[in-house]
């Protein structure tokens, strides 16, 4: 299999984007697989600190193995918002391809000394690992919530992009860009979409050199991937949708079949749900930016 740098690379020059899915059990995990069969492009399955303590580390790290043997598909791993150089080690003992170190809700200069710290930590590990920084507040936790705190407009800085990559070593950089992690209530009734600062995007590629993620993608205006990705989005993370399809093609599922108590007759549904999600922004997140007037093209 190819190494995450080099699609990574690749679909930069096609003016595409990696998708990032997370995941917290089986059914997740087989429908973020299938629906990358299905697009036939290369995905990220990632899991948080709470969803690798809940999936089990080297338990996921192994499923992935297998299944990515088994249908062929370029999927890669990565340990989501990782808070400390003990359980980033442990992702890339466990076969990670990238590790999102997490120090962004300390001050600036502490996020570059630890950042830097797990970053040297991890690539004596595995030297071809990728890591990754974060700068900003985007929030935490993807769940639904009432109202948006004022400081999601605290914008990350070309400048402060430049520094904290010049001084960690990341190969990857999470910066604040009007995103935020989790969904309004608004968001998840499609009222409302949250909206991206484009010309920021562009100007912190520029200073920073590196891939760029963008996280807490869920709920976001399509025309600002496409026009996101066409400014320097390298991998667009997606948790929260998944996590409202599942929940509500539980429901569904539970209620149309109240009888039932066979896991594998009421999880089909849900898997379903969960994979037309993750097709749906595979397929999006594969389109290029062809024409001043948005015209879409399938990469």
């Amino acid at each position: 299999m190819d190494t995450l740098r080099n699609v990574l690379s690749r679909l930069q020059q096609q003016g595409a984007a990696l998708g990032h899915f997370n995941v917290s059990d089986l059914v997740l995990l087989k429908a973020v697989l299938a629906a990358a069969v299905e697009v036939k492009v290369p995905v990220i399955v990632g899991a948080s600190e709470g969803e690798r303590n809940f999936f089990g580390t080297y338990e996921l790290a192994a499923l992935v193995k297998v299944m990515r043997e088994e249908q062929g598909v370029p999927v890669f791993l990565n340990a989501d918002h990782t808070h400390s150089r003990a359980k980033a080690e442990e992702a890339a003992k466990a076969g990670f391809d990238s590790v999102v170190i997490d120090f962004s809700a300390l001050p600036f200069e502490q996020n570059v000394s630890r950042t830097k710290d797990t970053v040297e930590a991890i690539k004596a590990i595995n030297p071809s690992i990728l890591a990754e920084g974060e700068i900003g507040n985007i929030g935490t936790g993807s769940e639904i919530h009432e109202t948006v705190s004022i400081d999601f407009r605290n914008l990350s800085t070309p400048e402060e992009a430049r520094q904290f990559v010049d001084s960690t070593g990341i190969d990857v950089l999470a910066p604040a860009v009007g995103n935020m992690h989790g969904m309004l209530k608004s968001m998840v009734q499609g009222t409302t979409k949250k909206h991206l600062n484009i010309d920021r995007i562009a100007q912190i590629k520029k200073a920073a050199g590196v891939f760029l993620t963008l996280h807490g993608g869920s709920g976001t205006e399509d025309e600002d991937f496409v026009r996101a990705i066409a400014a320097g989005i390298n991998i667009i993370h997606i948790n929260t949708e998944l996590r409202v399809a599942w929940r509500r093609s539980l429901e569904a599922s539970l209620s149309s079949q109240p009888n039932e108590v066979v896991p594998y007759k009421i999880l089909p549904p849900v898997l379903d749900s969960v994979k037309q999600v993750v097709s749906s922004r595979l397929k999006l997140f594969s389109t290029q930016l062809t024409s001043e007037d948005l015209r879409l093209s399938t990469g």
